[in-house]
């Protein structure tokens, strides 16, 4: 795993906001994936599905590293399950904070999909909301597209009237779904992700603004696929999702950010009848809990797991990997590490719970309409930080 220490000033923010070239400070890939991420270790308290997310002992047939150097993260699709308990499944974070001034690439070749599913890969601050929430993917049961969201406190608002290629959903990112964004590109989520052999999101986390692109397989750009030590953006043209610096202050509203992969059951967005019956057929209370989740669930959950090729943050400057208070987390860079699929990664009771997601996906408000958004506004951003 690669890791260089960190720093947060203004004048690295600066740079930051017309930085085209990021430099590589932490890497999640092949036998070292699970180094230095968190397992919850508790019941979904968060999103009330009906799940009990796995500590690392517990792990082992459900957080790993298969024969290819890919990361799986699954439901369990094995045990049997009694009537009114929760089904084994897997939420972690990284132990890491990521500063403005990042960049995510996440490379997957299958996403959780299937009734009674909903998985998600996103951020969050220390303190949630107040240090805000990214979700870079996220969608529920059979949706065929990924729904991206903001999640912060009064403030934060999406802007319009650009040339953007998602679809706005709310505009305000305070309410209980978030300022959300629809993927228009084809074959981004469930079974068609699956069959196109899967693609790549990147997220700029920036003073500018915040940034999401996606490329299926086949048109992943060659900045991200030749890119080991560093990247470079300035060729990837307008995002799926944007939100401006013009209509969001990020340093304001977010501070430095985790990673997190999950996948609950049911709960506040896939289990409502009406969200659950719209592609699952079934508007009956209580039905994606009773037809999926209790007995065996062997052919529900056969596509309920990530496949992960990698996960790579890069900055501006090499610094941006940080503890929770924004001290450095680490003194030098290293390689990916090479131990055991879960080793290094420490064992939650539900550590992270005061820092929870309350997804965009908990609430059901999500009609889209079309929006984009602009790099300008970089002035008032940081001077609204100078103050």
């Amino acid at each position: 795993m690669k890791s260089i220490h960190a720093f947060a000033t203004l004048a690295a923010l600066v740079s930051g906001a017309f930085a085209a070239n990021f430099t590589l400070v932490q890497e999640y890939s092949d036998t070292g994936f699970f180094d230095s991420w968190t397992f919850y270790g508790n019941y979904d308290n968060l999103t009330n599905g009906d799940v009990t997310y796995v500590n690392q002992t517990n792990a082992t047939g459900l957080a790993y590293v298969d024969s290819s150097g890919h990361a799986i993260i699954k439901v369990d699709n094995t045990s049997f399950v009694p009537y009114n308990d929760k089904r084994n499944s897997v939420r972690i974070t990284t132990n890491d904070y990521f500063e403005v001034g990042t960049v995510w690439v996440i490379d997957a070749l299958h996403l959780p999909f299937g009734c009674s599913v909903w998985p998600s890969i996103w951020t969050k601050g220390n303190n949630w909301p107040s240090n805000g929430e990214i979700d870079i993917i996220e969608g529920v049961n059979l949706m065929t597209y990924n729904q991206m969201a903001l999640h912060t406190e009064p403030g934060c608002l999406a802007a319009n009237g650009t040339d953007e290629t998602g679809q706005q959903g709310g505009g305000d990112c305070s309410v209980p779904a978030g300022c959300t964004v629809i993927e228009n590109t084809p074959n981004n989520y469930g079974q068609a992700f699956a069959d196109n052999g899967g693609g790549v999101w990147a997220t700029q986390f920036d003073v500018t603004g915040i940034y999401i692109w996606f490329w299926g397989r086949a048109n992943i750009p060659p900045s991200i696929t030749t890119a080991t030590d560093s990247i470079d953006i300035s060729s990837w043209g307008s995002p799926s999702a944007a939100w401006p610096a013009t209509s969001c202050n990020i340093p304001q509203f977010f501070g430095a950010q985790q990673l997190v992969i999950d996948i609950t059951l049911c709960g506040d967005w896939a289990g409502v009848p009406s969200v659950y019956a719209a592609t699952c057929g079934d508007a009956s209370t209580g039905a994606c809990y009773l037809d999926n989740v209790i007995n065996n669930g062997t052919a529900q959950y056969a596509n309920a797991y990530f496949e992960l090729n990698y996960i790579r943050a890069f900055a501006i400057n090499s610094t941006v990997v940080v503890n929770a208070d924004g001290s450095p987390a680490s003194s030098g860079a290293g390689t990916p590490s090479s131990t055991a699929s879960t080793s290094g990664a420490s064992t939650s009771g539900g550590a992270d719970a005061a820092g929870g997601k309350n997804s965009g996906a908990a609430a059901l408000a999500r009609s889209p309409a079309v929006w984009v958004a602009v790099a300008a506004g970089a002035v008032g951003a940081l001077g609204a930080m100078a103050l």
